[in-house]
């Protein structure tokens, strides 16, 4: 027996013995919902609903006498919440976030000078690196978060939130061929000329490999870094193309640089926030994924925090319309 299956009668009780209206508010499945009913029914050896063939017509006297006492269950479960409620509504502790230097360099410092604001007194800890070092300190248990893009499959412990979407930018310099020509830009354009980027993974494909390989191109890369003003030095200086995030695209940075969105050209990728699935978290980072993530509505954080599987996540996913983040929007060109 399982507090999940106590919830689940109750909803349907709650909700006039109707699964489906049950289901749409645990924000769950139909078929879920009767599959637990009926293993909470053989684990008591007794029926507690009269069913006319897949409907539900009424509790039978042991399930009038199984609902009150999962309503008392469910209640003392509530006063425990409570207590550990009050942890969460504490105003001081330590917040560490593992995440790339793109992420903490562009999107966060807002996010955090907000965080700042509400809670003063807690401490942050911020750890940048790639998405396999960032993996690394969450299998030590040394991040409370982490955020990065995409590489979902090196963190099988945490329940990750899509927060938004983003499509890579080209960036070269002003007198550059590709800036200056009357073409669209293409990955076969691209292919032609010496390229930096971001530091590919070790151990899974590219995304950004990937796109050339489908059109059976040869990009050249000359440099790869993790950080994006790295990057955009070494454009600067002649060496390549760059092709990174947007976020990390300023409206100075085009005062000398010409940048196209590749929107097309790459397929577009998701900035995702995770958590570990076995840590209760305090109220001040439930907080701090709501600013985060604003699209998210605070009880779907909440659901998405305490599920027990990525499932349940992506199902409550479906229903968030996520953005699309960019940098500077001035004077950035679309490559088709």
């Amino acid at each position: 027996m399982t507090l999940i299956q106590l919830k689940y009668l109750l909803g349907v009780v709650d909700n006039g013995l109707n699964i489906t209206a049950a289901a749409d508010r645990l924000y769950t499945s139909q078929p879920g919902i009767s599959k637990q009913l009926r293993q909470l029914e053989q684990e008591v050896g007794v029926q507690i609903f009269s069913r006319k063939g897949k409907s539900l017509v009424a509790i039978t006297p042991a399930g009038s006498t199984i609902v009150a006492y999962a309503r008392k269950i469910l209640r003392d479960v509530d006063n425990i919440r409570s207590v550990g409620q009050d942890l969460m509504a504490e105003q001081e502790g330590t917040l560490s976030i593992a995440t790339t230097s793109t992420q903490a360099r562009y999107v966060l410092p807002d996010v955090i000078s907000q965080f700042h604001e509400r809670y003063p007194n807690v401490n942050l800890e911020l750890h940048q690196g790639s998405s396999e070092q960032i993996a690394a300190l969450v299998a030590e248990g040394r991040v409370d978060f982490a955020i990065a893009t995409d590489s979902q499959s090196l963190f099988p412990e945490l329940n990750l939130l899509p927060c938004f979407h983003w499509d890579r930018i080209v960036l070269t310099k002003k007198d550059h061929p590709l800036a200056t020509s009357q073409h669209e830009l293409s990955l076969a354009a691209l292919a032609e000329h010496p390229l930096i980027t971001y530091v590919f993974s070790s151990n899974r494909e590219s995304s950004f490999l990937r796109a050339f390989a489908e059109q059976q191109l040869q990009p050249n890369v000359v440099f790869t870094a993790r950080d994006a003003d790295v990057i955009k030095t070494y454009v600067r200086m002649g060496m390549g193309v760059g092709v990174i995030a947007p976020m990390a695209i300023l409206c100075e940075d085009l005062e000398d640089l010409h940048a196209t969105c590749a929107r097309g050209m790459f397929p577009t990728v998701t900035t995702w926030i995770g958590m570990p699935r076995d840590r209760a978290l305090r109220r001040y980072m439930l907080d701090f994924i709501a600013l985060f993530a604003p699209n998210w509505p605070r009880d779907f954080i909440e659901l998405a925090t305490t599920a027990n599987s990525q499932q349940v996540v992506d199902e409550l996913a479906k229903k968030v319309d996520l953005p699309t983040r960019s940098g500077c929007e001035q004077g950035i060109s679309i490559a088709a």
